[in-house]
């Protein structure tokens, strides 16, 4: 529980000192001071490619077919090991990939908050906080890994998560060094992440069992 009780009282900080504009955001303008001198004082043409790459990963293309296909690919696992329920994951991955913009964009028109650039907000323009890449790539990155981890094995799991994780730390890393976000927009979006994850986690089937063992573990519990 301690995890996402931290991630949820982390959220809770950072909207509140976005929506203050309290000292907090110090830290926004230290990190992206730090990194245009990085940029300036040490030019490097291949991260700035590699930045914009990552950020590009969590794009609704490829994250959420990515999703969805995890979701169609744990479902036919499923049924080949009958295990109960083996569909599933079909309705989970729909469901996340509706889930998403349900969650950020009522936040993002909220917060109105500008980008590190400062250019005001056009009308009807969705503010930056929280981070739509970071969440799309977190959330439907790591959905994906749960949803196949009901099907793998141990090593497959870990690999799994391994891969979710780093892609989601890859993608905010890619925004904020590419100037797209400020820290704390990537931050509260892995917060929301992380309750995301948690909740599904906690009512899927847990990972790891498969064929004929996972008919009685596929119930939601």
């Amino acid at each position: 529980m301690a995890v996402p009780v931290v991630a949820a009282v982390l959220l809770v900080v950072v909207s509140w000192q976005v929506a203050a504009e309290g000292p907090l955001l110090g830290v926004d303008r230290w990190v992206r001071r730090t990194i245009r001198s990085a940029h300036r004082d040490f030019p490097n043409a291949l991260l700035d490619r590699l930045g914009h790459l990552l950020s590009d990963l969590g794009s609704g293309v490829p994250a959420v077919p990515v999703l969805l296909l995890a979701g169609a690919l744990a479902a036919w696992l499923g049924r080949r090991a009958g295990a109960g329920r083996w569909w599933l994951p079909l309705p989970v991955a729909a469901l996340t990939a509706v889930l998403i913009p349900l969650l950020v964009v009522p936040a993002k028109s909220a917060f109105a908050r500008p980008g590190p650039l400062g250019e005001p907000l056009a009308a009807g323009q969705w503010g930056w906080y929280p981070s739509g890449h970071t969440a799309t790539a977190a959330v439907s990155y790591g959905v994906a890994a749960l949803l196949l981890a009901r099907v793998a094995g141990p090593r497959a799991v870990r690999g799994l998560t391994a891969g979710a994780v780093l892609l989601s730390l890859g993608v905010g890393a890619g925004l904020v060094w590419s100037d797209f976000h400020w820290l704390l927009d990537v931050v509260a979006s892995w917060c929301l992440a992380v309750l995301v994850l948690w909740s599904f986690a906690r009512w899927l089937p847990r990972p790891g069992s498969g064929g004929r063992q996972a008919s009685g573990a596929s119930s939601l519990r």
